[in-house]
């Protein structure tokens, strides 16, 4: 593993247990074993390596999220696919999921939010595209896109942030059911 990947690797590791703001370039650097200056040379800053890990990530999510949200007129199967995207990358990426579902959550001013925020907003309005392109076959959805991508993204977050924490598993029973349920909702 090269110095770049080495700072990100422990990178991410300092910002999913201890949260981004607890966390200083000195002791990224000391946990990596180089000097200052080559995480500067790699990223420049902190804020830096965040972005660099939120948008390498991000990016390998957000093409998976987009080839499953391609809506064919099977509205139960598509947001099946994409609820099993959302499962299998926290279950295959728990780290990186733990630290992007903190930082959302996080205070709205702080760095860390407004770097998530962007990217989170971008997968968001995949989903609530997709709902756009939904309502055409579903007339009782038109004009609520947003409020169904919102719902169905919090509740695939619910459902991951449990697993994270121990709480739940993400099986594919489980997976049936919240689709099944969200989609019972929208229908009713």
């Amino acid at each position: 593993m090269d110095n770049r990947a080495k700072i990100l690797s422990c990178a991410l590791q300092l910002f999913a247990t201890r949260g981004y703001d607890a966390v200083g370039v000195q002791e990224i650097v000391d946990a990596v074993g180089i000097a200052k200056p080559t995480l500067y040379h790699f990223f420049g800053s902190k804020e830096g390596v965040l972005q660099a890990l939120l948008e390498e990530q991000f990016t390998a999510e957000y093409d998976l999220v987009k080839q499953a949200a391609a809506y064919t007129g099977d509205l139960p199967l598509t947001l099946t696919r994409i609820a099993a995207v959302y499962f299998q990358f926290a279950k295959d990426h728990r780290l990186f999921y733990r630290m992007q579902l903190s930082m959302w959550f996080g205070p709205a001013n702080s760095v860390a939010y407004k770097a998530v925020a962007r990217l989170n907003e971008k997968q968001h309005q995949l989903i609530e595209d997709l709902f756009v392109r939904a309502a055409k076959d579903h007339g009782n959805m038109r004009g609520r896109q947003r409020a169904y991508a919102a719902t169905f993204l919090g509740m695939i977050n619910t459902y991951i942030g449990l697993a994270l924490n121990g709480y739940a598993d993400l099986t594919d029973e489980v997976l049936y059911q919240a689709v099944h349920q969200f989609m019972h909702g929208i229908f009713s």
